[in-house]
């Protein structure tokens, strides 16, 4: 009797072990089903991305990169794409700069928007951008190179040509100036003081430039380049400052030692400072581009040219002189950022 109940029972193990089994079997199986199923969804959803475009710009240390910055998102909205939008802390980083274009790059975006501090240094870079068939689209600072599809910028030029026409105005067409300038190695910096240079010195032969100075764009530096300028030269009448940085450099400059209503400042792009030292006299007037417009262009090609379309070699954003007559039309509040 005790054999029979021992037999009996080890035939329900076995029973039990053999269900246990099967079940196992078919959880697996369904199991692998749907590992399976996630792994297509997967790449569905990765084919049905939309399209990247990095975006690397100059810096974020000016309210002038923040409002490109929105430019470019307002396109990305518009026109359904990804963006990333970067830059090193100052525009004197070069080096994180070519950092920052490997590190994007790295992830094979649909296109490129870049602004370069150096105009030589990214090529190799660019180059190899180029060879794995990257569109890429220039912006504000141009690229010495014909490997841009595209620039979206500012005639920087011209601009700097007009800012030298007010300030010649505004000191009688005589006397001693000076420029503190961001750079001298990208397209801004040189198109800005050599835009300003021959402007004065084909137009205005009783104004002499005594200096002309680097300030990286910091304010805090061209603050003290700018002391140093007007100490050196007691009879400064004016001092042009190429960028968003530079020009309040001046403007702490002149307050610091005194000069205000001795010296004239005129300014290059807007940001809440240069805004209020216009508005308050300590500023003559500014020229400002259309920040918003350059990011939101940058993008926009950027998507033609991820979809085979043809693009403007230059598209031209625009400039305005702003000072304290029409800082408060339509027209100049859609291009100031504060």
């Amino acid at each position: 009797m005790k054999k029979k109940f021992w037999l009996v029972g080890v035939l329900f193990v076995m029973v039990l072990a053999l269900v246990a089994c099967n079940t196992s079997t078919e959880d697996t199986a369904e199991n692998g089903d749907k590992e399976g199923t996630d792994t297509n969804d997967a790449t569905v959803e990765t084919s049905s991305e939309k399209p990247y475009v990095a975006i690397v710009s100059k810096g974020f240390q000016h309210q002038f990169w923040q409002a490109v910055k929105q430019g470019a998102e307002k396109a990305a909205d518009e026109f359904d794409v990804t963006i990333t939008f970067e830059g090193p802390e100052t525009e004197s980083q070069v080096d994180k700069q070519i950092e920052m274009l490997q590190a994007v790059l790295d992830k094979k975006p649909a296109a490129l928007g870049f602004a370069a501090l150096d105009s030589k240094a990214a090529i190799p870079l660019l180059t190899d951008a180029d060879a794995k068939n990257i569109p890429i689209i220039a912006f504000d600072s141009g690229v010495d190179s014909d490997l841009p599809l595209a620039t979206a910028s500012t005639d920087n030029t011209a601009a700097a040509a007009l800012a030298a026409d007010k300030m010649a105005e505004a000191i009688g067409n005589k006397g001693k100036i000076a420029l503190i300038v961001h750079d001298q190695v990208s397209v801004t910096g040189a198109g800005r003081r050599d835009g300003f240079k021959n402007q004065i010195e084909s137009k205005y032969p009783d104004i002499e430039i005594v200096d002309i100075q680097y300030g990286g764009g910091d304010h805090l530096k061209s603050t003290d380049l700018a002391k140093a300028i007007m100490q050196a030269h007691p009879d400064l009448k004016g001092i042009f400052g190429s960028n968003e940085g530079s020009a309040i450099g001046v403007v702490n400059a002149v307050q610091e030692l005194n000069k205000t209503g001795e010296i004239v400042v005129v300014g290059f792009d807007s940001g809440k400072q240069q805004i209020d030292a216009i508005k308050s006299g300590l500023m003559v007037g500014a020229v400002t581009q259309n920040p918003v417009g350059i990011g939101y262009e940058t993008v926009k090609a950027a998507v033609a040219a991820i979809k085979g379309e043809s693009v403007e070699k230059v598209i031209d954003t625009g400039f305005y002189w702003y000072d304290k007559d029409n800082i408060d039309s339509a027209e100049i509040k859609a291009a100031i950022y504060e």
